[in-house]
């Protein structure tokens, strides 16, 4: 297997074992709504896992109804297969940087991730609920929650990084509470994010000019150079 696929396969694999292995402790382990955190005296003030469970996208954002629920399915199925396919052809016929297929391996595999939970969650667990005696069950005897591709994603990171109230001398805020920073996601949310942010940040290592953009570039400036002079 070529280097650089065989790099792209241990990614997506770790972390979309690590994803599973965290949700699947979550969902049999926790009634939605509870949560368990450490308080830190700087930084972030509560490292929390809080489980909630969202029918949609990211972040706990979500398209209405069961509609909704399967064309996002849908599209989740598309993008997946268009970026397994956008890799191997790179790889094949480009010379990627490697960190760029890195990146996009961190996207599909944060996909992957939450497009099990879509699949198969309905299917293989009981509904949670909101209080200890309703902590879900694998494979339990009447059947899972809901039917294929209609499973609900499992939110569980929760990083308020601001949790306080505003001074009391502040005009129509004072002494409101407030959160900065407060989606609850996973850690395919996560491998998303990060991958997108890493390709941002270093598209131009990542993407360098070729030599003939660089001459197009340098003939510009010279051009230039004679109009002004």
């Amino acid at each position: 297997m070529n280097p650089i696929l065989k790099r792209s396969a241990l990614v997506i694999a770790a972390i979309i074992v690590i994803d599973q292995v965290v949700k699947i402790w979550v969902k049999t382990h926790m009634f939605l709504g509870e949560s368990s955190y450490i308080n830190w005296d700087f930084g972030i003030k509560q490292a929390q896992l809080l489980f909630t469970e969202n029918p949609g996208m990211a972040f706990g954002w979500a398209l209405p109804g069961n509609g909704g629920k399967i064309a996002l399915s849908i599209f989740r199925i598309i993008a997946i297969a268009g970026m397994i396919y956008y890799i191997l052809w790179a790889v094949k016929n480009r010379k990627p940087h490697k960190g760029f297929i890195t990146c996009m391996s961190m996207i599909l595999a944060g996909a992957i991730g939450n497009m099990i939970d879509c699949m198969f969650y309905g299917m293989v667990f009981s509904q949670s609920g909101y209080s200890a005696n309703s902590v879900a069950e694998f494979m339990p005897a009447m059947g899972g929650y809901a039917p294929f591709l209609q499973g609900k994603v499992v939110d569980m990171l929760y990083f308020p990084i601001i949790d306080a109230n505003w001074p009391d001398w502040m005009p129509f805020v004072g002494g409101n509470h407030f959160t900065f920073f407060s989606p609850i996601f996973n850690i395919a949310d996560s491998a998303v994010t990060v991958g997108v942010a890493m390709i941002l940040i270093f598209q131009k290592r990542y993407f360098p000019k070729t030599e003939e953009e660089l001459e197009e570039e340098k003939a510009a400036a010279e051009k230039a150079e004679i109009v002004e002079k």
